[in-house]
């Protein structure tokens, strides 16, 4: 006789986890330009790697002609070979924040049938994949969705040698911690010695500590990381202080040089939390309305290490004076099982608990249309989407959010067969408005368009920079070479330039000196034109381009 906790009451077939995981993350991956400020830095990275002669770009990777050492390499020998193989593309660029998205999902199917809670893994991998914060990442070139999927598996293996003791995966645990290590640094290790040390000490396991120095697994995690830091540290001797003090220490207290990120109070990721997994967070406004059945013990220890593998990342991203949007993605897929494993206890959600997140998303829908209506301030008046400006255009998606929130509510609410699923089609609206929005705004956050007017109008020019080369990052991607920045005010090109004597960062004197009898162009971002025209150059320049918000003087 079958365990009635067993019963299916939510059948989620593996074709729609995948069909859903594959059109929300792989469509449409190349459709926008690259991005600017980070997008565009490390496209533009390893495209310098693949085409370098020099094996030390390899292990010191170069940005715009400089040395860049604020990160570990793998993602740029990751997107290198994506460029060997495809070409060099938008979506070549993306593919591998895109397959570290997948993964994630593949590993929430796989942990839910290893944990027994084959369901809720199915659930969690389905919101995981359709989760407006996860889309968002699996489609822009950044070290956190790699890392993400690295730290998941490690976490993951390393649950398994706590349940049952085989070293096997507890090897497999440092080898993915290593990988984890060499995409975004120390922040793995910590978060990784912070959860696995937490749960021992919950679990009154502290006395196995020696376990985790397992000889053969010490060895992979050392075989892996070790030589790179090793290698850069002999290739750069400032690599040393510079990669582990200021990057990792200072950034974490808040005293980086240069200051190049942003601080917040400490409930600065409370909301945005709610923000990666929506629409699927509002699923707890359901939970409280659902009785919840009694918990397994067998499924105390499995609770005790979800709570812990998303809460302590949270608390240490919280304490830390630098803050970033996107640096607590990699909590969110135990984030999302624990959500999918209370949602299972409370039978998947029904009547008014299935309906109540539909209802809560349709007040929050309407509520910032009447502050669009009332109290919105339109910062970009001349941003047209789809022929609408942003006010319109955001009445338009958010009138069409509540409408579908009601309606999945009430099919949620009427339809137990389908249930807390007929909210996919909330992701799907917002996955498109976010393709759409990306699309049409692509001359204001990409210079893909600015690359292409150069290319086909100004074709014997000389191109530089003015001042800001975060700003218009993706030219040097786009142009297939580096750029001279006048007047540098750049974070990142901040050390290189330190490092090395160039003709890179160059002073308005050496640019004036340059122009008698020399075609160029300049590009300017809007926040400096001001500056721009008090220049002692300006004179010199006749006319001008302006394509989106940038704009090309030429002599």
């Amino acid at each position: 006789m079958k365990n009635p906790q067993q019963k299916i009451k939510l059948p989620i077939p593996l074709w729609l986890i995948w069909a859903t995981a594959l059109g929300f993350v792989l469509a449409g991956l190349g459709s926008f330009g690259v991005l600017d400020n980070n997008e565009g830095l490390y496209a533009d990275i390893s495209r310098e790697m693949l085409l370098s002669r020099d094996w030390r770009h390899w292990i010191i990777p170069y940005l715009n002609g400089l040395p860049y050492m604020e990160k570990p390499p793998l993602l740029y020998w990751l997107t290198a070979l994506s460029f060997a193989v495809f070409g060099v593309s938008e979506w070549s660029a993306r593919l591998v924040p895109a397959l570290s998205s997948l993964a994630c999902v593949a590993m929430l199917l796989q942990f839910g049938r290893i944990v027994g809670r084959p369901r809720a893994g199915r659930l969690a991998a389905l919101m995981f994949a359709s989760s407006i914060g996860v889309v968002a990442m699996s489609r822009l070139l950044m070290f956190d969705m790699l890392l993400t999927a690295l730290l998941t598996a490690a976490l993951m293996c390393a649950y398994r040698h706590l349940h049952d003791g085989n070293k096997k995966w507890l090897r497999m645990a440092y080898a993915c911690l290593a990988l984890a290590s060499l995409t975004k640094g120390s922040v793995a290790l910590v978060l990784f010695g912070l959860i696995v040390l937490s749960f021992m000490l919950v679990s009154r396991r502290l006395r196995d500590w020696r376990t985790w120095f397992e000889p053969y697994a010490t060895l992979i995690f050392f075989a892996i990381a070790a030589p790179w830091h090793v290698m850069a540290s002999l290739t750069e001797p400032f690599f040393a202080w510079f990669y582990f003090y200021n990057e990792h220490v200072l950034r974490f207290l808040g005293r980086r040089e240069p200051r190049d990120y942003y601080s917040g109070p400490w409930w600065y990721y409370l909301p945005r939390m709610l923000a990666y997994l929506f629409p699927w967070s509002a699923l707890l406004s359901g939970l409280y309305f659902s009785a919840r059945k009694p918990l397994n013990t067998r499924q105390l220890p499995l609770q005790r290490f979800l709570w812990l593998a998303w809460l302590l990342p949270l608390l240490f991203f919280s304490i830390s004076s630098a803050k970033a949007n996107y640096y607590l993605i990699a909590a969110v897929p135990f984030a999302a099982f624990h959500l999918a494993t209370a949602i299972e206890n409370r039978g998947f959600l029904s009547g008014i608990g299935a309906a109540a997140p539909g209802l809560l998303i349709a007040v929050i829908a309407a509520g910032l249309c009447i502050w669009v209506t009332t109290g919105f301030e339109n910062t970009r008046p001349n941003v047209v989407i789809l022929g609408l400006k942003i006010p319109a255009f955001a009445l338009v998606v958010l009138t069409g959010l509540a409408i579908l929130a009601l309606g999945s509510a009430y099919c949620a609410w009427r339809n137990t067969g389908v249930g807390i699923l007929t909210y996919l089609v909330l992701s799907a609206w917002l996955t498109a408005t976010l393709k759409v929005t990306l699309v049409e705004i692509e001359p204001l956050v990409s210079t893909r368009s600015l690359a292409t007017y150069i290319q086909r109008t100004l074709p014997d020019r000389e191109v530089y920079l003015y001042r800001d080369f975060e700003d218009v990052s993706s030219l040097s991607f786009y142009l297939k070479k580096s750029l001279a920045v006048v007047e540098s005010r750049s974070n990142d090109l901040f050390w290189g330039n330190r490092l090395r004597e160039n003709n890179i960062v160059i002073s308005a004197d050496q640019f004036n000196a340059r122009l008698p009898g020399k075609p160029v162009a300049i590009v300017v971002a809007d926040r400096q034109i001001e500056s721009f025209r008090e220049s002692i150059f300006f004179q010199r320049f006749k006319t001008v381009k302006r394509i989106g918000g940038i704009s090309v003087f030429v002599n």
